[in-house]
């Protein structure tokens, strides 16, 4: 199997110049790297996902299929911008998005292909894109982590939206650079309209809500007792609570009608440049199948999109969420725009 197009650390970077040179970076490498338009037999995967965990199942689908699969890891909304970059001689046929908001993005601008009924079907509606350009993959709840041991679960919030009172000033940690915090705000947008968002925004600016990175150093810190609670994805403190069954932090899942509770996918789109759509779409379907599907459940504990695969133990069920789930396509239309509102609200440390 080839790696080509795979760059480590690319998921580390931060400042503008910094992506626009990697960017430039993996455009020369993807020309060194081939043209990836399927005629050796194989295709291209950008990946959102990190290794650890697609790897395997992309080595299952080449056992079992054939086709050679070239996969580029690497951070979502970078991925989606080197699409950009490297426009019609793109060289992906395929794309794995940790959140739609990257692959709205593309769609909005006619780069991803429709997929067929056959493939959309597979998961309930809400759960693929309108005009069939991704399918949803697996399913991650927002909810607030907190130490039981620094919080009485009666006082815990009722609403995302409560966390800007004073009572909550510097104990809630934050993932404002994070794709899933970036698509939450969209949300927020698109369900209570840009003022009240930047209300919330700069009410938690203002509440000097503590900054990390991503999901895991939250989670990480609300176990240590550094900060009382935080906003995360579900499946974080479960895998952290399986890891050390004795850490005192637990998920609180908010009601279903709060933008709290959202439901945001982890997707996978076609190139619409793709000459190999359909070896593509074969990987597509390979990881909505049963086989996969538990893997997701049982190994980064997600939601399972495709009926009859059990989620993992204790989670609420999916169900009562499916009718608050918004419209995914409406996320990256306003992506580039939550990104300035947040970086202009203050809530980056």
């Amino acid at each position: 199997m080839s790696n080509c197009g795979y760059i480590p650390g690319m998921k580390k970077l931060s400042s503008p110049a910094v992506i626009l040179v990697s960017l430039l970076g993996l455009a020369l490498f993807a020309t060194a790297c081939g043209d990836g338009d399927g005629s050796d037999g194989s295709i291209t995967l950008y990946s959102g996902r990190n290794e650890e965990l697609i790897q395997p199942l992309v080595d299952d689908f080449i056992d079992s299929t054939g086709i050679n699969v070239d996969v580029r890891y690497g951070d979502s909304a970078e991925l989606a911008l080197l699409i950009q970059t490297e426009g019609d001689n793109t060289p992906a046929d395929l794309f794995i998005s940790q959140s739609p908001g990257a692959l709205g993005l593309l769609a909005g601008e006619g780069r991803l292909a429709t997929l067929g009924n056959d493939l959309t079907s597979l998961v309930d509606e809400g759960f693929a894109a309108g005009d069939g350009t991704w399918v949803g993959l697996t399913g991650r709840v927002r909810v607030i982590v907190y130490n039981s041991d620094l919080v009485d679960e009666a006082d815990l919030p009722s609403s995302v939206l409560d966390l800007v009172e004073p009572e909550y000033a510097g104990r809630v940690g934050v993932a404002p650079a994070n794709g899933s915090f970036q698509d939450f705000v969209t949300a927020m947008r698109n369900e209570l309209g840009d003022d009240a968002t930047r209300d919330w925004l700069v009410g938690m600016a203002q509440n000097n809500s503590p900054n990390y990175p991503k999901n895991s150093p939250i989670v990480e810190a609300v176990g240590r007792g550094e900060i009382p609670m935080g906003l995360v994805n579900h499946y974080y403190n479960l895998r952290a609570v399986e890891a050390d069954p004795s850490v005192a932090s637990e998920n609180h899942f908010l009601p279903v009608d709060d933008i709290g509770s959202l439901v945001i996918v982890t997707a996978g789109a076609v190139l619409s440049t793709s000459e190999s759509s359909e070896s593509a779409e074969s990987l597509l379907r390979f990881l909505l199948s049963d086989h996969a599907q538990t893997t997701f459940a049982e190994q980064t504990q997600e939601y399972p999109l495709v009926a009859g695969i059990a989620p993992p133990a204790n989670l609420p069920s999916l169900d009562g969420y499916a009718a608050q789930t918004i419209d995914y396509d409406l996320l990256g239309d306003g992506l580039l725009g939550t990104i300035n509102l947040i970086r202009e609200s203050g809530i980056e440390q």
